[in-house]
């Protein structure tokens, strides 16, 4: 296929393999640049698929999948839950598969993912394979506790994680992590002061722009709150800036891509995870910076030049929506709209649970503090 920078006035079809808040979050940005999208998705009312064209299927060959490659030009991802054969198949269907199958595998297993990153000398935290709880005490002996157990793919959103602190908590965290359904990694536990995240967009000729560096705050493995900008040093702020782009470079991103960094005690910057697609830590571009992510990632991946990642505020905090109860969202309306000081974005996700992530909340302010107090004030408004 022509790379469609060569001919950027073709009207150009983006497909979105996985119809969560991602694809829906893409779809309305695509909007705005005069794009069409169609999503992919096993779910009848997949989020994305209310504010877009969808072809429901699984996320893998099959006849769905023959469909929406017949409706699309490029295709991109909104999750990791792909089947690599899909990325083939549309490759092999004359759709140009933005990032490639090349970065995708990479990404797609944390091992193979950990290992570029150790080799670019971007995250020196030790690692390996895990067959059975017996190689998490042997794996602490060389490394110490504790130790961080990860599934190596499909792990999203908190659900591929856990931590055994020293050999008593080996088996709950194996249990937690499927009891060897899926392989499992180690990694030494990395002794940090504030984890942080970048939003890196990159395009297929080596252009590449960083969002500022947020702050993000987990609990139970869940992102629960990103303040922009982060409070560090202009010095430290260089320095993950420097290691997210290069993370980028070195798997050929094309895209953008939400790299999870640690600021350890040493004062060293290191890779955590990378994301292949638009990422939680940068929903707060949409109200905050010039260009979205989900605008800039649409750019890079159909060859349009790269938006502004300025900011336009001093400072933006975004609280996620997480469900607290089991019940329905009727009450609420889906999609964006203000509450008081801040944006308020739904994701039209019928169900709520208990952890569920229903949609995020914006505020902007002069300081991180002022956003953070606003942000917090219309989330509690809501009752989820």
């Amino acid at each position: 296929m022509t790379d469609p920078r060569s001919a950027p006035c073709a009207p150009l079809r983006v497909g979105i393999l996985g119809g969560g808040q991602l694809a829906r979050m893409t779809a309305d940005a695509a909007r705005v640049l005069g794009l069409e999208t169609v999503v992919l998705d096993p779910d009848t009312d997949a989020p994305a698929g209310q504010v877009t064209r969808q072809v429901v299927g699984p996320l893998e060959p099959h006849d769905a999948l023959a469909r929406f490659a017949r409706q699309i030009d490029v295709a991109t991802l909104e999750n990791e839950f792909v089947h690599r054969g899909a990325l083939e198949y549309l490759a092999e269907h004359g759709v140009m598969v933005r990032p490639s199958i090349h970065t995708f595998g990479i990404i797609l297993d944390k091992l193979h993912q950990r290992a570029h990153m150790d080799a670019a000398g971007l995250s020196p935290t030790p690692y390996a394979p895990i067959e059975s709880p017996a190689d998490v005490p042997a794996f602490a002996a060389r490394h110490g506790w504790p130790v961080v157990l990860k599934t190596r793919s499909q792990g999203y959103g908190g659900r591929g994680v856990a931590i055994a602190r020293d050999a008593s908590e080996v088996e709950a965290a194996w249990q937690r992590l499927g009891a060897g359904v899926r392989p499992l990694m180690a990694e030494g536990f990395v002794a940090f002061t504030h984890e942080l995240a970048v939003m890196v967009v990159r395009d297929a000729h080596g252009d590449v722009a960083a969002y500022p560096v947020v702050e993000t705050v987990q609990e139970e493995y869940i992102c629960r709150v990103v303040r922009a900008p982060a409070a560090v040093s202009a010095a430290t702020a260089d320095q993950a800036r420097d290691v997210a782009t290069r993370a980028i470079a070195a798997i050929e991103g094309v895209g953008v891509f939400g790299v999870e960094l640690f600021l350890g005690t040493d004062g060293r910057v290191t890779v955590n995870e990378l994301a292949p697609r638009p990422h939680n830590s940068g929903h707060y571009t949409i109200d905050a910076c010039v260009t979205s992510q989900f605008e800039n990632h649409l750019r890079a991946v159909i060859g349009l030049p790269l938006g502004s990642t300025s900011m336009t505020a001093n400072a933006a905090v975004m609280v996620n929506l997480i469900g607290t109860r089991s019940g329905t969202m009727d009450h609420l309306h889906s999609g964006a709209r203000r509450l008081g000081d801040a944006w308020v974005h739904l994701y039209g996700k019928r169900d709520l649970r208990p952890g569920r992530k229903m949609g995020h909340v914006t505020a902007l302010g002069a300081t991180v503090e002022e956003a953070e107090q606003r942000a917090r004030r219309a989330a509690d408004a809501l009752e989820l």
